[in-house]
């Protein structure tokens, strides 16, 4: 558990943390969020994730609370008072506060920014990728702009609990033509019978994982055939391997669809290659103070 969290400027006690109570964020979802992996003290992919933030406060029209190098300072003070070497850092930021109006508030409203810093298990981690992770399936049924990475997670939740209840760790949404589109919080992939590695592309039906990006550059610095298209929840059954990238998991094998075994159950060989080269291709520097 994180011990101290910025807010607006403070480094606040976890249990008294606060935002205003007619925050947009927490009235309206009017807000968005980046989730950076922490390892061994440094930021894996930092400059990514924060041009994704930036793209996503673009597409809002919401301000940037805070240059790029003035919110590198403040997630490491906040890793720093937090003593988390390997975690994650959660970034928020809102709209701001005021009256609640579905209306954007006055020009010159301040927004609000939240950095929360964990640790994480990475032994924990690995142990599970030694397994593989039970996914089930769901009708898509979020808004259009899932490329924009807003806290908007209701639906999200919802599938999650489903998968949770049913014994799994994820969510693979499909659309109406049957496609999968991403996970509920990972982007989803498989590996075909000719040894491909097979993610759909990007519109605005998901988010652009950074993981996934980078993920993209592993596989082309291995020499993997890559084929960037949408495919069914019958191909994904018979696949040779299935797997989930995210910042929390990086590279996680699936071994079990809707109660169907992909491939032979078990992580296969190129999900555990790709999951093992995955941090030699990331962008990984020790933040500032």
């Amino acid at each position: 558990m994180s011990r101290v969290i910025y807010v607006n400027g403070r480094y606040q006690p976890y249990h008294s943390a606060a935002v205003h109570v007619e925050d947009r964020g927490f009235q309206f979802a009017d807000s968005v969020y980046e989730v950076i992996e922490v390892l061994a003290g440094k930021l894996v992919d930092a400059p990514r994730h924060l041009e994704r933030l930036e793209r996503s406060l673009g597409e809002l029209s919401m301000p940037a609370p805070a240059s790029r190098g003035a919110l590198i300072v403040i997630i490491a003070e906040t890793l720093k008072r937090n003593r988390v070497t390997d975690g994650i850092v959660y970034i928020q930021v809102t709209r701001g506060a005021g009256p609640r109006d579905f209306a954007f508030p006055p020009a010159g409203t301040p927004p609000t920014l939240v950095v929360i810093a964990r640790r994480q298990s990475q032994s924990k981690i690995a142990a599970t990728a030694q397994t593989g992770i039970r996914v089930i399936t769901r009708p898509d049924n979020r808004w259009g702009r899932c490329d924009i990475k807003t806290v908007m997670l209701l639906p999200a939740c919802l599938a999650k609990h489903e998968a949770h209840e049913a014994g799994a760790k994820e969510v693979w949404f499909t659309d109406p033509q049957g496609f999968i589109t991403e996970g509920a919080s990972s982007n989803a992939w498989i590996v075909t019978a000719s040894g491909a590695a097979v993610t759909r592309p990007l519109s605005h039906h998901l988010l652009g994982g950074i993981t996934r990006r980078t993920l993209i550059d592993t596989i082309a610095g291995e020499g993997v055939k890559f084929d960037e298209r949408p495919f069914t929840r019958d191909e994904a059954l018979n696949a040779r391997e299935a797997f989930i990238t995210s910042a929390t998991n990086t590279v996680m094998p699936v071994v079990e669809l809707d109660g169907n075994q992909i491939g032979d159950g078990r992580p296969g060989p190129l999900t555990r290659t790709l999951r093992g080269r995955f941090h030699h291709f990331a962008d990984i520097q020790a933040p500032f103070v």
